[in-house]
């Protein structure tokens, strides 16, 4: 009888049953030591084995709770948690806010110094950029698991200013291509996903609400940066902006770098090809992972393409240049609102609506329109939804996730992600070309795609509770 309760600590009465030497606990040995990840302490750990033991199924933990991860170890708050914030903000001000800039870049090549080059081949340095910076969070990701964000900060900021210097040098096609595409891109990589994780470890409820706070630094640099482009290029040259911009980024990411960190020590655990092949089992984490490649194929052709469309249509051309600010500065309440109604309504649920307004106002809008009013109007409303995306893909990727393994799970969805943005502008002005300079084949493609992504975006919500009306 003593063997038999002692197999059942449940109903056990003695003081400190935490002590025994029961099997289960050699099954489910504890991590707090060598983690410190504030993972589920022992006592429940070996409940959970012994039931398993018994042939009972172990209780399930709440829904969106990370697996073995207490939802209340998460500060959700506090001064530390808000630095983090405040120092992701400035980092994807410098970074993502200059990927929101794409328009201006292919404009100016267009103009100038590739001007022998057609729409479509220069949209390839842009999209090259977006790829790699969203792409290499794969690899950035996992060294995100096994060092910390401090390194990854330090030699990403460097990375990214040099980029930017030698940008400001260059005046070939395979010199902007390194500089902007390849070099600037690694290092923008690295600071962008050292800032969206590391937010990630600091909140729980509270999640989404801080990630759309932190990359809505990502719209006003939409917002203030193409404006400074637009008037410092004609004034003082391509070279000395892309220089000013450099000076002004290194001060931006220098106070990420002071104040960015990790709540959780890193996990220097050896590489496993099953960390990155495991995930693709999880077919709700598959139909993320597909959504987010449709949307991204289609999200960068406005930021690209509305400019040239604009100027062909005959939109006056005062306003042409303030185009993509409008897009940015709408996207800004766009990424912080969304975040608190996920957090209040379900992720997912305002994840699909936010996706499918994106596709649905873009072949409702932007097909039709034919005035300055209906396309300032669609881009307000793009910017809105779009900024959304941005913010919730993470926290969505998030909710499904072991924490622990938040950088290698994260980058696994922006780099399939990645791949929608690095073929979806050249596709675009493929179509164009195709279409004898007509932008009714790319507006077309582009709602249909992110249209697509609500989709993938449902297929996800069904697989965690089917078509319950539920919060998730």
């Amino acid at each position: 009888m003593e063997g038999a309760a002692s197999d059942h600590p449940k109903d056990s009465t003695e003081p400190t049953p935490y002590h025994s030497t029961r099997h289960s606990l050699e099954r489910i040995p504890s991590q707090t030591k060598s983690t410190n990840a504030n993972i589920f302490p022992d006592p429940e750990n070996v409940v959970e084995a012994d039931m398993e033991k018994g042939g009972v199924a172990p209780p399930q933990q709440p829904p969106g709770a990370p697996p073995g991860f207490s939802p209340a170890d998460f500060p959700d708050g506090g001064l530390e948690a808000w630095l983090v914030v405040a120092g992701g903000f400035c980092a994807l001000f410098s970074t993502f806010g200059l990927v929101n800039c794409v328009g201006v870049f292919v404009n100016y090549y267009v103009d100038g110094p590739l001007a022998s080059y057609g729409a479509s081949s220069v949209s390839w340095i842009t999209s090259i950029q977006v790829f790699m910076m969203s792409g290499l969070n794969a690899v950035m990701g996992r060294l995100y698991d096994r060092y910390g964000p401090r390194y990854l900060l330090i030699i990403g900021t460097l990375v990214y200013i040099f980029g930017l210097m030698m940008l400001s040098l260059s005046t070939q096609y395979y010199q902007i291509l390194l500089s902007q595409s390849i070099v600037s891109a690694v290092g923008m990589s690295a600071v962008f996903n050292s800032a969206m994780n590391s937010v990630m470890g600091w909140f729980f409820k509270k999640r989404a609400a801080a990630l759309g706070i932190m990359v809505s630094g990502s719209s006003l640099g939409g917002v203030v940066l193409p404006i400074m482009m637009e008037h410092l290029i004609p004034r003082i040259g391509f070279a000395w902006t892309m220089r000013t911009l450099g000076f002004m980024f290194l001060a931006l990411c220098g106070f990420a770098c002071a104040t960015i960190k990790s709540r959780l020590p890193p996990r220097k655990k050896p590489f496993n090809i099953d960390d990155y092949v495991r995930p693709l089992h999880e077919p709700a984490f598959v139909c993320i992972i597909l959504a987010g490649f449709f949307f991204f194929w289609g999200m960068f052709l406005p930021f690209n393409y509305i400019e040239l469309q604009a100027r062909q249509q005959g939109i006056d051309p005062a306003i042409i240049p303030y185009l993509l600010p409008i897009i940015n500065a709408v996207s800004i309440p766009g990424r912080i609102l969304p975040g608190f109604l996920g957090d209040r309504f379900g992720r997912f649920n305002v994840m699909i609506f936010i996706s499918g307004l994106s596709g649905i106002i873009t072949l409702a809008l932007w097909v039709p329109g034919k005035s300055t009013a209906t396309t300032i109007v669609y881009g307000a409303v793009f910017g809105f939804a779009s900024g959304g995306f941005i913010s919730l893909l993470p926290a969505v990727v998030a909710q499904i996730s072991d924490i622990r393994e938040i950088g290698t799970r994260s980058g696994i969805a922006f780099f399939t992600s990645a791949l929608g943005a690095l073929t979806g502008s050249p596709i675009g002005g493929a179509i164009v070309n195709s279409n004898g300079g007509s932008f009714l084949g790319l507006q077309i493609f582009c709602g249909v795609v992110m249209s697509t992504a609500m989709l993938w975006f449902v297929g996800s919500r069904f697989f965690q509770v089917g078509f319950k009306f539920t919060k998730v």
